[in-house]
């Protein structure tokens, strides 16, 4: 899955900096895939796979895709 789109980066990109992190920011990932953070939307993203990287969490469905909220006329 693309989690910035202005770099093209994906989520496994993210995770496999991660695995091998010595640093826990957002622009260590980017050094490390030798971009820099454009427009800024992805942070959030690229921070919380760091995090559930490191911390063994688990953020997201099963298959690693985002949580999408089901249509209010379809909530229980």
């Amino acid at each position: 899955m693309i989690v910035c789109s202005c770099n093209v980066l994906s989520d496994t990109q993210v995770r496999t900096v991660a695995n091998t992190a010595t640093r826990r920011t957002t622009s260590y990932v980017y050094s490390c895939l030798g971009c820099r953070a454009q427009c800024g939307r992805c942070a959030r993203t690229i921070r919380e796979i760091m995090d559930e990287v490191l911390d063994g969490t688990k953020i997201g469905r099963a298959d690693g895709g985002p949580v999408l909220a089901a249509p209010a006329d379809k909530q229980p």
